[in-house]
């Protein structure tokens, strides 16, 4: 249920529970002889729906923080990566070598050689980096970039002529920086399984065929159309209460 919004969830819970609300009122006269819509049966399942969509909640903040930071953290490299290509140019090393680095820079910055490549925005809710991502070339999954970040600075390790005076080219400051990386974007992947699992969960009470809240629900008017028929009061009630799946 993916492409359902979280306040299209939550819609389906209040309804549901406006759903009870109204056949409690109706007395003794609801009373179905079907388990699933008995009004026992439908308060538990209106208690596991918003447990579901609490869980879901309280997995979402902490995988949204790890993700901000993870893109906080990579945001500045590109730019990094061609002060570092400068640098090295302008080093005691030889042109093939400077040739190597600019090659893997490319595949960090997602840039084809001589080709600049449309910006496309990241999708945080994603694992993967799409900002200027090009299926043929491009290699911008974040590990992809901590992977060629990696080798960048397994390259400049091997220069002695790399000797840089700012900090921030160190190699020492680098290779901080590529642990720092593979720190946040760690957390950003094992972040998503929490969530992932709560939504899971979440979709499997409100929408499993038969025994799901939407199910239910639409089981629910049908016995109150029987009891009271299609044009009276207490089906206009419920009637117009909406339950989606998408």
């Amino acid at each position: 249920m993916s492409s359902t919004s979280e306040t299209g969830h939550a819609k389906n819970v209040a309804n549901f529970e406006a759903l009870i609300s109204f056949c409690t009122g109706y007395g003794v006269t609801y009373n179905p002889g079907k388990t699933t819509i008995k009004l026992a049966a439908l308060n538990t399942l209106l208690a596991s729906a918003k447990t579901s969509l609490t869980a879901v909640n309280t997995a979402l903040p902490p995988y949204n923080n790890a993700v901000n930071a993870r893109e906080i953290a990579f945001a500045p490299l590109s730019k990094l990566v061609t002060r570092i290509i400068n640098a090295l140019a302008s080093s005691n090393v030889t042109k093939q070598v400077v040739e190597d680095a600019k090659t893997i820079a490319r595949k960090i910055q997602g840039k084809r050689a001589g080709e600049k490549l449309p910006e496309i925005p990241d999708n945080p809710a994603t694992p993967e980096d799409e900002s200027q991502k090009s299926n043929s070339t491009s290699q911008m999954s974040y590990d992809n970039r901590i992977e060629n970040f990696e080798k960048l600075i397994q390259l400049l390790t091997a220069q002695t002529g790399y000797a840089p005076n700012e900090t921030d080219l160190k190699v020492t400051t680098l290779t901080t920086l590529l642990a720092d990386l593979r720190t946040k974007n760690t957390a950003a992947i094992t972040g998503l399984a929490p969530l992932s699992n709560a939504r899971i969960a979440r979709n499997a009470t409100l929408y499993t065929v038969g025994t799901g809240l939407v199910d239910v629900a639409a089981d629910v008017k049908k016995y109150v159309k029987s009891v009271y028929g299609a044009t009276a009061p207490q089906y206009k009630q419920i009637s117009g209460l909406k339950f989606t799946r998408s």
